[in-house]
């Protein structure tokens, strides 16, 4: 048992010589030290930059870049935009109190193919709305109520003593 014991002793350390190879990567030994002689650099850490301010492009109220510009000599109303003036008498509804920018879509719920918008009024309430109700100031009757987006149309005095609509959209909140 000894001479085994001796004997596979002898195979391992003359397998281990047989492997160590001086010679073999000497060009690769040479390559790591010149390139652990040469100085080493410092990268430079990334700038950190202010978050993007958030923009809302809000242009429902200009004319359409499609749409030839209007001549307006100051007689004649906005032609082909007027619309009747909104029902004065009717009672007010509670988010008709606020305006525009204060409200904002923070939820919906929906049953039976029926969906409700949840508005937030800015001043610690949330109100169920759907189509049909009015919001804001500026007579704005709620057109359509989908999962992400109110669409509203205001109903806004055209500065000569008529009316116009002037469409909205009102997006969930992230």
């Amino acid at each position: 048992m000894s001479n085994r014991l001796l004997t596979a002793t002898l195979l391992c350390v003359l397998s281990l010589v047989g492997c160590s190879g001086s010679g073999k990567h000497s060009d690769l030994d040479k390559k790591m030290s010149e390139a652990r002689s040469k100085p080493q650099g410092v990268i430079e850490p990334l700038p950190v930059y202010p978050p993007a301010e958030r923009f809302n492009y809000a242009a429902v109220a200009l004319r359409s870049p499609f749409e030839a510009p209007a001549i307006i000599t100051g007689d004649e109303k906005i032609s082909g935009h007027a619309v009747p003036a909104p029902d004065q008498s009717r009672s007010k509804e509670p988010l008709e109190l606020f305006s525009y920018a204060a409200l904002s879509m923070v939820g919906t719920l929906s049953k039976n193919s029926k969906i409700w918008a949840l508005i937030d009024d800015g001043a610690g309430g949330v109100h169920r709305v759907a189509t049909g109700n009015y919001v804001g100031r500026n007579f704005g009757l709620i057109t359509s109520v989908s999962g992400d987006e109110i669409e509203i149309m205001e109903t806004v005095p055209d500065g000569k003593g008529g009316w116009i609509n002037r469409p909205r959209t009102m997006a969930m909140e992230e």
